[in-house]
């Protein structure tokens, strides 16, 4: 559904979206994980910004911020604002995505009564259902551009981030390429692309230069303290 391009030009293009979008811009989203799922699960408690208790997707339009941003919906799609049963059904969903991938990347294959084989059974449910229905639209300057028929209904656009779920846990190349940041205090998730598959962080401009600039300062006050 959604196209999640290695291209750093293609991941601003869809933030600078999300951003532009009406209502405060407090939560900036980054679409670098590599997959549309984990995006979804890189808004919960390791999202930049987030305020603790605060949900990220809940209120100021963020959630429909977030849609445009990930690809889900082409800018300007009428879509609920704040609708909190939209925003709780995206979380709940992000719930389960979490429980999942993280049992992946520990190497804890799940017994069926786990946590994360219950998580694994509501992904399925919800991509067993259709995403939104598709057209290609020619803009003014004779590109054409991906466009929905409608509208779309919450359950199709939570379709097609849990068919992008199901795809990536059921391919084993990509599922072991799955990695947790390293950077403190994030534990985002993303698919490590690298030569050698040696990424350490989510973002290099991100926790790799958090981490440079830490590391730095160390090297620093410890030239200091021999002086």
């Amino acid at each position: 559904m959604a196209a999640h391009a290695a291209d750093p030009a293609d991941r601003a293009t869809r933030s600078a979206a999300a951003d532009a979008l009406d209502g405060p811009a407090r939560y900036h989203w980054r679409f670098d994980t590599g997959r549309l799922c984990l995006d979804l699960v890189a808004t919960g408690d390791s999202a930049p910004g987030a305020v603790p208790r605060d949900e990220p997707l809940a209120g100021e339009g963020r959630l429909r911020r977030w849609l445009v941003g990930a690809g889900l919906v082409p800018p300007g799609t009428p879509l609920p604002a704040d609708c909190p049963a939209w925003v709780q059904r995206f979380t709940e969903l992000r719930g389960h995505l979490t429980q999942v991938v993280l049992a992946e990347i520990d190497g804890r294959p799940a017994a069926p009564a786990a946590p994360a084989d219950a998580g694994l059974d509501r992904v399925n449910a919800l991509a067993a259902g259709a995403p939104p229905p598709v057209r290609a639209v020619r803009e003014p300057s004779g590109t054409l551009v991906r466009g929905l028929v409608r509208a779309p209904e919450c359950a199709e656009l939570l379709a097609a981030v849990a068919r992008d779920a199901v795809e990536l846990l059921t391919d084993p190349a990509v599922r072991a390429l799955l990695r947790q940041c390293e950077g403190e205090g994030c534990r985002r998730v993303y698919v490590d692309t690298s030569r050698g598959s040696r990424r350490r962080w989510c973002s290099s401009e991100v926790c790799g230069n958090r981490e440079r600039v830490a590391r730095h300062r160390r090297r620093a006050a410890a030239a200091l303290a021999r002086t």
